[in-house]
């Protein structure tokens, strides 16, 4: 078996709430990129989430982190595509990326969470007949390459200026670092035909198997396997790992419970769509890295990121961080970049 060899690490965070004081939560997750930045992590995600004590638009909060942060990589798993314009949310992320320098990593998935409360909200008239699935994903995609729109010789007039009409800002650049988040062989197929990177978590659909491990191992071997010859792609690996080192006993206890209400979905293939669940990785960095290093999935990807759990406190976080970052992540290969290492000991 293959030694892991991560080079890039990065976090995904649930961006939690209070429902009555909304600020201090979204201010702590902000604080939360500052801390992993200075850890001298590689990227720091946010899952978007509606209707949920949860961020409802990536590209609003990540333009706020970009502007406190100033290298670490900023990135979104994942805006679900049923609920965007494809012209509007292009513009949106582009102005994020260019406020960022650049910075920024979007990821997709299809479909509505929580449609039968949404749809009628988000569109005017009947919704279902839409394609909002991958079609939408590569409009949006088009979008951001930024082609002119028009005849060629159709221009706006604006106030001082007179321009060829096109998304703005233009920053064709986005358009190659865009994801999606692929649980099943369709699904990984279209993103590698399409040349998005590749985001799989600790949920997969068991197609052909029962066994997580296997169902996931096909999926990254289905999408290298469709990539067109000589395209460069990114494959990133989701983990929800917790280590205890530097926890006090009461958080110990803790998070050994979360993983416990966990564990019997990762027993058998869950509901029609027979959804397989990996479990949780909880113990001392000793017991986490003879897990890891039995994970064959975590050998073909050079890419790790944490997903840290819902419902945790910011200072919960940071001990997670903490520990992965001095004790679990240079054992699997991953060095910070040095002018985060100089940052750190300032």
């Amino acid at each position: 078996m293959s030694t892991p060899q991560i080079t890039s690490l990065a976090f995904l965070t649930p961006g939690n709430f209070a429902d009555d004081d909304p600020y201090l939560g979204l201010e702590e997750t902000l604080q939360l990129f500052e801390y992993g930045e200075r850890l001298g992590y590689d990227g720091a995600w946010i899952r978007q989430r509606h209707l949920e004590h949860g961020v409802g638009s990536a590209a609003v909060f990540l333009a706020a982190a970009g502007q406190r942060t100033e290298r670490i990589e900023l990135g979104t798993a994942v805006i679900p595509i049923g609920y965007e314009n494809p012209f509007r949310l292009a513009e949106d992320l582009a102005l994020t990326d260019v406020l960022s320098r650049g910075r920024l990593q979007v990821g997709f998935s299809t479909g509505m969470p929580h449609a039968d409360l949404l749809g009628d909200l988000v569109y005017d008239g009947d919704w279902r007949d839409l394609d909002l699935s991958y079609g939408r994903i590569a409009r949006l995609v088009q979008n951001l390459r930024g082609d002119y729109l028009g005849a060629p010789d159709t221009v706006i007039h604006s106030p001082g200026n007179v321009q060829r009409p096109r998304l703005q800002p233009h920053n064709p650049g986005l358009a190659r670092r865009i994801w999606y988040g692929g649980g099943s062989l369709r699904s990984v197929r279209w993103a590698a035909g399409q040349g998005l990177g590749l985001l799989s978590g600790n949920i997969v659909t068991g197609e052909t198997t029962d066994d997580f491990t296997t169902a996931q191992l096909n999926l990254l071997s289905e999408y290298r396997r469709t990539l067109p010859e000589g395209r460069p792609t990114r494959v990133a690996l989701g983990r929800v790992i917790v280590p205890l080192d530097s926890a006090d006993a009461a958080t110990r206890a803790r998070y050994r419970a979360y993983a416990a209400s966990r564990h019997e979905r990762t027993l058998a293939p869950q509901g029609p769509k027979r959804v397989l669940f990996a479990p949780d990785v909880v113990g001392t960095a000793e017991q986490i890295l003879e897990r890891l290093a039995a994970d064959p999935v975590l050998a073909e990807v050079t890419e790790l990121r944490l997903e840290l759990p819902y419902e945790f406190h910011r200072e919960e976080y940071e001990q997670i961080l903490h520990d992965i970052r001095h004790l679990v992540a240079p054992e699997l290969g991953w060095r910070p970049l040095a002018s985060a290492v100089r940052e750190a000991v300032r």
